[in-house]
């Protein structure tokens, strides 16, 4: 789900946009939605569809109130950004949702999450984009995204970090009256560091901080590249905040895995090539093609994997029976193995992607493709991160050792 940034200097700045404007909207989208909601189903939910085990689940929600302070930053994840006019993957959504998570629990603020997220078509495989050359914007992005709470459990989520959706009734009151406050109930912001947000009372005491002011993206606004003690939230936060019905399926896979191990292999979306000024193939990560087919992968993993062992493989590889020669050594399962379990909560590849990583993540050794950390066991040497070093890609083993 990788995708190659380019600096942000390359791209035109964006006209300056109207934070007021953009609120009014918000509160003027929210109140239709509100008006609408109780009567009829929204995006094809029924509110009266909801079951008795929901109900009760509702009763112990945490109740957000004035009171409290919030935290925005924008109905679109990564937006304003790089990836507005499409969407990033799942991955660097990820990456800035995470972010901003981290500010809010920095600035003990509640964080309005966007009620949607992006489906980047290249990731998703489910057919659910059809789009009519007709269709408005917004029926456009309601088409290529899929629901908050379909991917992510918000209560869970809140037990860290406190969160509402920007479709709630409680974003509505908090845009209302900090319209109604001004100066003294919101601030639009940009480029202004956490710690100024919660030291200085100018901004401290106020109802709501609007991030919506920045051009950047998310991430590219709120990371603290020199200070990798700012980190609250960690990576593996939201894989582990997925959905309840997404963490039932993987628990069912799970169980019928047993013992298991597992391989990340990172393939499709990554191994991309050009052609330098003598028509030389090049590519960023020289060494990955080779170390993700199957005899490189038996060679890599045979020391942290014994024979005999069900080894799960969860990848982007689309070609039919490609990981089949590890069979030699392993009994192999793939989550198209537990289509009866998925196929009943599986709406979209991301949902798909969520349940691979937990079941990626119980298994008893994983291997990623790309060492993250020092105490990582990957596929490949080869840096996951972008060095924008384009090089020959290399097909040849470099070690003389028995498979």
């Amino acid at each position: 789900m990788a995708t190659i940034h380019k600096g942000l200097r390359q791209k035109p700045r964006q006209k300056p946009r109207s934070s007021v404007l953009i609120l009014v909207l918000c509160i003027s989208a929210i109140t239709l939605f509100l008006l609408f909601s109780s009567p009829l189903s929204t995006n094809g939910f029924s509110f009266s569809s909801l079951t008795l085990r929901n109900l009760s689940k509702s009763r112990n929600k945490r109740q957000h109130t004035l009171h409290d302070k919030y935290l925005y930053w924008g109905s679109r994840i990564d937006c304003p950004g790089k990836h507005c006019d499409s969407c990033a993957g799942l991955g660097h959504q990820e990456s800035s949702l995470r972010c901003a998570l981290e500010e809010a629990k920095f600035l003990g603020r509640t964080f309005v999450m966007p009620s949607r997220m992006c489906i980047n078509p290249i990731h998703n495989g489910k057919g659910i984009l059809h789009q009519s050359n007709n269709a408005s914007s917004e029926e456009r992005w309601a088409d290529s995204s899929c629901a908050m709470e379909s991917l992510y459990d918000l209560e869970l989520i809140s037990e860290t970090v406190p969160v509402i959706l920007d479709n709630s009734r409680m974003w509505y009151h908090v845009l209302m009256t900090s319209m109604k406050l001004g100066a003294r109930g919101v601030a639009h912001v940009e480029g202004v560091s956490r710690v100024e947000l919660k030291e200085n009372n100018r901004y401290s005491n106020l109802l709501l901080i609007n991030r919506t002011a920045s051009p950047l993206s998310w991430f590219m606004e709120c990371k603290d590249r020199k200070n990798r003690s700012a980190v609250m939230v960690p990576h593996s936060f939201l894989p582990s905040m997925a959905a309840e019905k997404l963490r039932d399926a993987a628990e069912k896979i799970q169980a019928i895995l047993g013992d298991y191990d597992a391989i990340h292999v990172r393939r499709g979306d990554i191994l991309k090539t050009r052609k330098d000024s003598h028509g030389v193939e090049r590519t960023l990560h020289p060494h990955l093609d080779r170390d993700t087919h199957p005899e490189s992968i038996l060679c890599r993993i045979k020391n942290w994997v014994p024979p005999g062992r069900t080894l799960f493989i969860a990848s982007n590889e689309k070609t039919p029976g490609f990981f089949s020669p590890l069979a030699i050594r392993y009994k192999l399962a793939y989550s198209s193995n537990f289509s009866d379990i998925l196929n009943a909560v599986i709406e979209d590849n991301y949902q798909l992607f969520m349940v691979e990583r937990l079941v990626l993540m119980g298994s008893k050794t994983f291997i990623k493709t790309y060492k993250e950390d020092d105490k990582d066991l990957s596929l490949t040497d080869d840096p996951k991160k972008n060095t924008k070093n384009w090089q020959i890609p290399v097909y040849t083993m470099d070690r003389d050792e028995e498979c």
